[in-house]
């Protein structure tokens, strides 16, 4: 299979010494890898029409926001643009090796960065957010849209982290359900009463994280088991191998730490050893007490958003944490 030539300018390769082969696929994407002298390269390949080009942007930058804190939790991501021969975008990162035991015991001798996957979230999520271009301080938000799913995420700056929850999430994404699955009262008054008097009242400034307050960190934003796997990794320099607990198909944003735990927990796979070893090195947000209703609150986002995708069940999900939170902090609410 011959590259395209956008592909080949990003890379700055030189066409004559080089392979483009299948290697496997998606339900959006063709999956391709991109053989050369020096290393090979994961390349996607997916058509203009089904979103692609903010697709691509958001996992590019997303990966590289997470690569950048921790290098050994994700792949890098050399580039991603428009195709010249076809209407189709292409991203194009770090190749990793995701075979079967027998190859990742050939390096076993190699431990690589030696940290275990909750020990790499950890630092993850207590390395400091970059201050954006044009701003004095760090923000929440991200410098691009991201997409969760199919979902297109806006990630506007925000100076406060209440305020990106309730409009960048929860906000738009009742829109967005609504515009797929048609007006629904019950789901917008429990939504915006959410909104209204549960988000500040868990996650506004001067009561969240205490006199401290919180600082934003980036998160993957779509951690679930099927995003993380074991990863043999190859220093094509040395040639040394080394076996990595590695995430993938980030979909980024500078947040409060704990909005990446809401993922985790709608669909599991993170068990109790996992959270303890975590939670050693990221401690609960104060106040402490509130800790399980926050998360709720983060994953009540990921049932909204599977219900704009997919319809169905996901929305009972989503209404019964939110009228639960409602009960709880918003019923004797006078704003409510």
């Amino acid at each position: 299979m011959k590259p395209d030539p956008a592909l080949l300018r990003a890379l700055s390769l030189d066409p004559s010494n080089v392979s483009l082969s299948t290697h496997g696929g998606s339900g959006f994407a063709s999956i391709l890898k991109l053989t050369t002298p020096t290393k090979p390269y994961f390349v996607k390949i997916s058509p203009t029409s089904s979103g692609a080009e903010r697709m691509f942007e958001g996992e590019h930058t997303s990966l590289n926001a997470i690569h950048n804190a921790v290098p050994s939790l994700c792949p890098q991501s050399y580039a991603c643009g428009k195709l010249d021969n076809s209407d189709a975008f292409f991203l194009a990162t770090e190749f990793l090796d995701l075979g079967g035991l027998s190859t990742r015991r050939n390096a076993t001798k190699n431990k690589g960065s030696g940290m275990s996957l909750a020990q790499k979230l950890g630092k993850l999520h207590t390395t400091p957010a970059p201050v954006p271009d044009g701003y004095t301080k760090p923000m929440y938000g991200f410098p691009v849209p991201t997409c969760c799913g199919d979902t297109p995420q806006p990630n506007k700056w925000h100076e406060d982290w209440a305020s990106f929850f309730a409009e960048d999430r929860l906000r738009m994404i009742l829109e967005l359900a609504e515009k797929n699955n048609g007006r629904d009262s019950a789901l917008r008054e429990t939504v915006e009463k959410t909104v209204r008097v549960v988000v500040p009242r868990l996650l506004g400034e001067g009561h969240l994280g205490g006199k401290d307050g919180i600082k934003p960190v980036v998160v993957h934003g779509d951690l679930w088991s099927g995003n993380e796997g074991t990863a043999l990794v190859t220093d094509y320099q040395t040639q040394e191998q080394a076996v990595e607990d590695m995430v993938f198909d980030p979909s980024a944003c500078y947040a409060h730490s704990e909005f990446e735990l809401g993922i985790m927990r709608m669909f599991g796979g993170f068990g109790g050893s996992f959270m303890k070893e975590y939670h050693q090195l990221v401690p609960k947000t104060e106040p402490g007490e509130e800790y399980e209703d926050r998360v709720a609150l983060y994953e009540s986002y990921h049932h909204l958003n599977h219900y704009a995708i997919f319809g169905g069940s996901y929305k009972s999900g989503a209404m019964g944490i939110l009228r639960g939170l409602v009960r709880k902090y918003a019923n004797n609410d006078t704003d409510a």
